[in-house]
């Protein structure tokens, strides 16, 4: 059977309803998963009607129901009202409705109602507003499923790079790489790649922090006295890992062929290269997490917002993803 994938509405000012609504009536989707929305039937019908997509948005209370549904299935947890909409900005209603998505998201999974979801572009600021107070949807959800030890991994057919810190400001992100996150993180990635790309020994690359990786202590210790350590830890324990390599000149003379899975310190280290290149098909994999949660690899794109003109390649690569890990762990 084709795994069963929820997608969430996103913040409904943004182009998350335009992008889940415009991808799960692709010929790609169709034919690999059977998708559920999960989010305000009655806005999504709003923004159905604006694009011009035939089929109906349905109400259903089980996932079942929507497998053999003769329009596009959705699991109403917000009654969302037209006049809400703040198109092109954060807002605290925006914020409840997306909030509420992601809860039943997780839910589902956690049920098994669903293989997996993916979480269409929502606004930290909203979130804020209505009072989720983490620093992203990954941490939020990693929180709700219980899940300890998580990685983000931005992915694409050319590129996966893991992130050993996520959403840090850069005045702590010396402070946080110890010896402890960058062994876990390793091991997640490792772990992940294995099992959910299928890869069988997987070749890592690790970054330094420091330009040129320090240069022996010359520009910053902390790849002589806690980085290199910890790689070499790691290749005791078997992990095909290596660095740490200077990022400037890593991301330079890149070849996907060379290795499987990218170490990046800190944000944007690794996701400016990433998304100079992958943008249009890049997906955000929370890896290490007890469920299956993907991402399309950008935001809410509020100055674009209800005009029917985004692009939707990152969402349908972001299903295809989780629709590919759902079948790899459903078939250990």
């Amino acid at each position: 059977m084709k795994p069963i994938l929820g997608i969430t509405i996103g913040d409904f000012n943004g182009i998350g309803p335009e992008v889940a609504l415009k991808a799960i009536i692709s010929p790609e989707v169709k034919k690999i998963c059977s998708p559920i929305l999960i989010g305000s039937v009655e806005l999504f019908s709003h923004y159905s009607k604006i694009f011009k997509i035939s089929k109906n948005i349905i109400s259903i209370s089980k996932t079942e129901e929507g497998l053999n549904c003769n329009g596009l299935p959705c699991i109403n947890i917000y009654d969302g009202n037209v006049k809400q909409l703040q198109i092109g900005r954060p807002s605290p209603d925006a914020g409840v409705c997306a909030g509420k998505s992601i809860e039943e998201a997780v839910k589902l999974t956690l049920a098994k109602q669903t293989d997996g979801f993916i979480t269409s572009p929502t606004s930290k600021e909203s979130l804020h507003y209505a009072g989720y107070n983490f620093p992203g949807q990954t941490e939020m959800i990693a929180m709700l499923s219980r899940s300890e030890k998580v990685i983000m991994i931005l992915s694409s057919p050319n590129m996966r790079v893991g992130l050993i810190t996520v959403h840090s400001p850069i005045s702590e992100i010396s402070s946080l790489i110890t010896q402890q996150r960058i062994l876990e993180k390793s091991e997640t990635f490792a772990k992940s790649l294995q099992e959910d790309y299928g890869i069988t020994n997987p070749k890592i690359a690790v970054l330094g922090l420091n330009p040129h990786s320090g240069e022996n202590g010359a520009i910053g210790m902390e790849e002589k006295k806690i980085i290199t350590p910890s790689i070499e830890l790691l290749k005791q324990k078997g992990i095909n890992i290596s660095g740490p390599f200077s990022a400037d000149g890593f991301f330079a003379t890149y070849k996907k062929e060379n290795y499987d899975g990218i170490l990046a310190m800190y944000h944007d280290q690794g996701l400016i290269p990433f998304k100079m290149t992958e943008f249009e098909n890049g997906v955000n994999f929370s890896a290490g997490m007890k469920i299956i949660r993907t991402s399309p690899d950008h935001g809410t794109a509020y100055n674009i917002a209800g005009k029917g003109i985004a692009n939707f390649q990152s969402m349908i690569s972001a299903i295809q993803l989780a629709a590919t890990i759902a079948q790899n762990r459903n078939s250990k």
